[in-house]
């Protein structure tokens, strides 16, 4: 069985694949190429960076491929329904990295509330503007609302309830046993959007952002904004304009519209807390990923 693996993979997990017989090929393809590629492997593992859509499930077609694996949880990057239309099957790994995000999601928001980035930015720059920085707030008596309470939403709340805030979320399908509590309620998204102190996004994306004008309209003034899931949430422009403006206090953003040319105005924005999508970016995290890799593979029939 030859896998392909374009955006890197634990080296503990390669060196097990490799060490159980098979053969692990760690190459990035462009676009137009990969396709092509793909024909000559069984198996391809990607992360964010490369996308499998129609065009490349098309040019892969009566090749080797027969599984695509995200190692990740979201899978928009892939055209799900197409690969197994074709008859290719389509894996991810939802558990190992959730709770990496989900602490990220809190470093971002601690980060908003006390001014970490900015402070320790302009303290890099020679500067001792400890007055300027010293107005933050507290999290603790905060509401959070986080849309998206799926395996990274859940675990955002729970450490949001165990800082003292309260938790509003919204349920679309069924709703997960066990979570409603005196800190944690469902309710429907214009009560969350209305209600919340702090907005964390943890969703797949959607037909249109769950962060636009409109949305922003609803919220309170001084809404402190969190993203961890997908660039596509976010109207970036509308974003801009409420930091601007005030309506937003602070963000706090991991992903973009886009990677390769994020918004740099908005990137660099005083009130903007940011990193380069590094979700998961956690050398356990990235064993777990590994390992679940691992398994889908040698269990793969």
């Amino acid at each position: 069985m030859r896998i392909l693996v374009t955006d890197g993979m634990d080296a503990s997990a390669v060196e097990k694949l490799r060490g159980d017989g098979y053969e692990v090929v760690e190459q990035f393809y462009e676009p137009e190429a990969l396709g092509g590629a793909l024909r000559e492997f069984d198996a391809v593992v990607i992360r964010s960076a490369t996308k499998i859509k129609e065009p490349q499930i098309d040019a892969a077609k009566g090749g080797r491929l027969k599984l695509i694996i995200r190692a990740g949880v979201g899978v928009d990057n892939i055209a799900v329904q197409y690969a197994e239309a074709a008859g290719i099957t389509v894996k991810n790994t939802p558990r190992a990295s959730s709770n990496a995000v989900a602490e990220l999601a809190m470093a971002l928001l601690f980060s908003c509330a006390r001014n970490i980035s900015i402070a320790g930015h302009t303290m890099r720059e020679g500067k001792w503007e400890k007055k300027a920085y010293s107005k933050g707030f507290e999290l603790s008596g905060k509401t959070m609302g986080v849309i998206g309470y799926g395996r990274i939403g859940r675990l955002v709340g729970e450490k949001g309830q165990a800082l003292g805030m309260k938790v509003l979320s919204v349920v679309h399908r069924n709703k997960p046993e066990g979570c409603e509590s005196e800190t944690m309620h469902f309710v429907t998204m214009d009560e969350l959007l209305s209600q919340s102190d702090i907005l964390v996004l943890c969703a797949p994306s959607g037909e249109k952002p769950l962060v636009d004008a409109e949305s922003l309209a609803k919220m309170k003034d001084g809404v402190v904004i969190i993203n961890v899931s997908r660039g596509s949430n976010v109207d970036e422009e509308a974003l801009l304009e409420g930091l601007n403006s005030g309506k937003v206090k602070a963000a706090g953003l991991d992903v973009w519209l886009s990677e390769k040319d994020p918004n740099w105005t908005l990137a660099q924005h005083p009130a903007v807390s940011c990193t380069p999508h590094i979700g998961a970016g956690t050398k356990e995290a990235q064993k777990r990923i590994g390992a679940e890799l691992v398994d889908i593979i040698e269990h793969f029939n």
